[in-house]
């Protein structure tokens, strides 16, 4: 989905009440989609052309609200107030549909929370080869420790990848429908 995330525009210094440019997206080097951007005091509108389901064009004006928090060592920080019709959520970014509005409004997930146990035991078993210095991918063979790496770290985090490891191949053997009858009631184990 198109976004547009307020700290961007604010490291970029492009928040100044008056101030006003156009963004563009692009695939491929097309531009696929314009939006125009005016900023006020406290409040930036949105202006575009939208249309659903290839109907007719139809225009889009509206504000966003904006606040502003004060951080612990000074300064503050800026965030969208969502625009959506009973939300109002504090929100760095913005998701483009018929309204630019907030994940939750437009029931948008984190990947993460759409995968499988086995696929997140794996994504963990590549992180601690990441950390580790190892080759991606779980198939692969364990390396050695790294230099300067406490053997007691190296211990633990090897028997946390090599858990990882058997719980992935488990899930994945599971999902082919291989070893189905030595896999039932076993529970999958969450971190």
């Amino acid at each position: 989905m198109r976004t547009i995330d307020v700290r961007k525009l604010q490291r970029q210094r492009l928040l100044k009440p008056g101030n006003s440019l156009s963004w563009a997206w692009s695939r491929n080097g097309e531009t696929t989609a314009t939006i125009n951007l005016v900023m006020g005091a406290d409040r930036v509108t949105l202006d575009y052309r939208q249309r659903e389901r290839g109907g007719d064009w139809r225009p889009m004006n509206y504000p966003v609200r904006l606040a502003w928090t004060g951080c612990n060592f000074g300064g503050r920080r800026v965030w969208w107030l969502c625009p959506a019709a009973g939300c109002g959520r504090r929100v760095a970014v913005l998701f483009g549909g018929a309204v630019f509005a907030c994940r939750h409004c437009h029931s948008l997930a984190y990947r993460s929370q759409r995968e499988a146990d086995h696929d997140r035991a794996s994504r963990r078993a590549d992180a601690i080869r990441r950390r580790l210095g190892w080759e991606p991918g779980i198939l692969n063979g364990n390396g050695l420790k790294p230099k300067g790496m406490h053997w007691r770290t190296f211990e633990r985090l090897q028997a946390s990848h090599d858990f990882d490891v058997n719980a992935a191949l488990a899930g994945m053997a599971a999902k082919l429908g291989l070893l189905r009858e030595q896999l039932e009631g076993i529970d999958f184990p969450h971190r």
